[in-house]
């Protein structure tokens, strides 16, 4: 879809009811489905954080934006995210660390980002991490500036390409609660995004099946 369609859509978006948990449940394994729907996150004390998903024109196409995270000590290291991260006491809201971390992660200026609405939760088990994402665009090209630290590489997915069923893959894994077994995930070339962010990938997508 060309940039200036997927504008045609945005009040729209904007509006929208969420098919949060029945989105996120289709991104998580069998064996999670009754944690996802009946856990009290509250009661664990969550720490907070957000993630941007940003759309934005390249070539006059939609794309969005996916980071690789560096290979660190750490839950999260290598994995495939949402620029994004914790909370911290100078944000303003949720909204403003999503901002403030793109900024910071992929050199993406607050300034060049709309943002159109907030996404559901996701509670991360393995961090005790409470993450909100917020969908955003950019009206204009964007050149990325990674940080070394935190980032190794991103990913400019079409939104065709996000919205093609055929990416939508089953995998054998082991996880932090439990061995070789089949996780869905989102196959984009060699990466393989699984967990939170396929969750918040899935709640968009579902969200733009209804809409575009």
């Amino acid at each position: 879809m060309n940039f200036s369609e997927f504008l045609k859509y945005v009040p729209k978006i904007a509006k929208e009811t969420l098919p949060a948990t029945e989105a996120h449940a289709k991104m998580v394994p069998p064996e999670r489905i009754d944690f996802l729907k009946t856990n009290s996150f509250s009661s664990l004390v969550p720490k907070k954080a957000a993630v941007l998903m940003l759309l934005y024109p390249k070539d006059d196409v939609t794309h969005l934006a996916l980071i690789v995270r560096n290979s660190y000590p750490g839950i999260h290291a290598s994995q495939i995210a949402f620029p994004g991260g914790k909370v911290e006491l100078y944000d303003a809201d949720l909204s403003q660390t999503a901002l403030r971390e793109t900024h910071e992660e992929i050199g993406v200026a607050k300034e060049k980002v709309n943002v159109i609405r907030a996404f559901s939760e996701v509670y991360i088990p393995p961090s005790n991490y409470l993450v909100s994402p917020f969908l955003g665009f950019s009206n204009t090209e964007l050149l990325f500036d990674l940080n070394p630290e935190e980032v190794s590489g991103i990913i400019e997915l079409p939104l065709a390409m996000f919205l093609d069923e055929s990416i939508v893959v089953s995998v054998n894994m082991s996880t932090s609660y439990a061995t070789n077994i089949s996780v869905p995930a989102f196959q984009i070339d060699e990466h393989l995004v699984w967990g939170a962010t396929a969750m918040m990938m899935s709640e968009l997508k579902e969200m733009f099946k209804k809409v575009l």
